[in-house]
């Protein structure tokens, strides 16, 4: 590949931003990432921003995800254990509180699937 701005010199790399092909002297680092020199610094270094905010919202994602499996988890078990233990009381009505604490420990299986994709 040749430098897109010295097309007699060979290229080192790509710049992150526009992808064209730069020789050393075309090239600079901005946070080991390769840019454009004097042309391409501040949106390589914008990027680079983004990706770290992106990491970070990610993280707080999965922490969010596992605070409602454990919630979930939590009421699931309680609505299931009190339909089983009032069912001969209840009858019928006991099956429901049972069927609500299992959907709830279904949605703390799933959130927990989910926190696990972003950590």
């Amino acid at each position: 590949m040749r430098c897109y701005y010295h097309p007699e010199r060979e290229a080192v790399g790509t710049c992150i931003h526009c992808q064209r092909g730069v020789c050393q002297d075309c090239m600079t680092l901005v946070d080991d990432r390769l840019a454009c020199n004097n042309r391409h610094e501040a949106q390589v270094q914008a990027a680079n921003r983004l990706l770290l905010r992106g990491m970070v919202q990610s993280q707080r994602m999965g922490v969010g995800y596992l605070r409602n499996a454990i919630f979930y988890g939590l009421a699931g078990a309680l609505f299931t254990a009190f339909g089983m233990i009032q069912y001969r009381f209840l009858g019928l009505q006991a099956v429901f509180f049972i069927l609500i604490g299992l959907f709830l420990l279904y949605a703390a299986a799933a959130n927990l699937a989910e926190s696990r994709k972003y950590g």
